[in-house]
């Protein structure tokens, strides 16, 4: 594939599951791909092309430094993919202040400088192409549909949700796409934290739990870390020239029941 070549992207969160596979995908469709994480993405970005950085997306000096970095080493931006996220499975009840703060400073904080750091310099380049830039924030399907135990993360990925809104009309006039992602359950190790609050919720064993979980999605299956990738790839693409505001579901069903 070749639908985004020339174009230079940047993905957070990126040295596993999800965010590891969105940036091996985007560099297969032809983009320069910079690699963040607070983990180590040294390997990852030597096999992409170098361009690597250890990032905490709450920081905000550190956002500033990695948009320089992207000017300075690999000559703009074009496309952000706001993937890092924490997960919290807790009754409401046994939810501290400083977890609610933590997971709101990742989830939506994170989001929130990304995008308001990284957008001016996604316009400079955005009449380049035919879609303009693109970003991409992750949410998820609990960010359109509550549960029981997580009220607190779904509430930050209901206001990703509707931040992403927002910001597209926002950015708009600057021909930067903001369009959502909403995954459901996805074999990753975040995925596998997912599995064991419902095993500990409901006290099933490994196998019980992951039989139950891909009951939960009319196809049968949880889903895989390619298939998110490829919906961005698409949205980042000149495919989605007339998506924005938009929130892309790829979850085998789950929320149509």
């Amino acid at each position: 594939m070749s639908e985004l070549q020339g174009r230079i992207a940047l993905v957070t969160g990126a040295s596993r599951g999800i965010g590891e596979a969105t940036a091996r995908a985007l560099a297969a469709a032809g983009a320069r791909v910079i690699v963040t994480d607070l983990a180590d993405t040294g390997a990852l970005a030597a096999e992409l092309g170098g361009l690597g950085r250890r990032r905490d997306v709450t920081s905000e000096a550190g956002w500033v430094e990695t948009v320089a970095f992207a000017r300075a080493e690999a000559g703009g931006l074009d496309i952000l993919v706001n993937n890092a996220g924490l997960f919290l499975m807790k009754p409401v009840s046994e939810t501290t202040l400083d977890e609610w703060r933590r997971l709101f400073s990742v989830n939506v904080e994170g989001v929130f400088l990304g995008c308001k750091h990284a957008a001016p310099l996604l316009a400079e380049r955005a009449p380049a192409w035919t879609g303009g830039a693109s970003i991409i924030n992750l949410s998820s399907v609990a960010g359109l549909v509550g549960s029981a135990r997580g009220s607190c993360y779904h509430a930050s990925k209901g206001a990703v949700r509707l931040l992403t809104k927002s910001l597209a009309m926002e950015f708009a006039p600057m021909k930067v796409r903001v369009n959502s992602v909403h995954p459901g359950l996805i074999d990753t190790p975040m995925g596998g934290e997912v599995l064991s609050g419902i095993s500990s919720a409901r006290g099933l064993g490994d196998n019980e739990v992951r039989a139950m979980a891909a009951r939960f999605h009319p196809l049968g299956r949880v889903g895989e870390t390619g298939e998110i990738a490829d919906a961005i790839v698409f949205l980042a693409s000149d495919k989605a020239a007339f998506m924005t505001g938009s929130e892309l579901v790829v979850d085998g069903g789950f929320t149509a029941q």
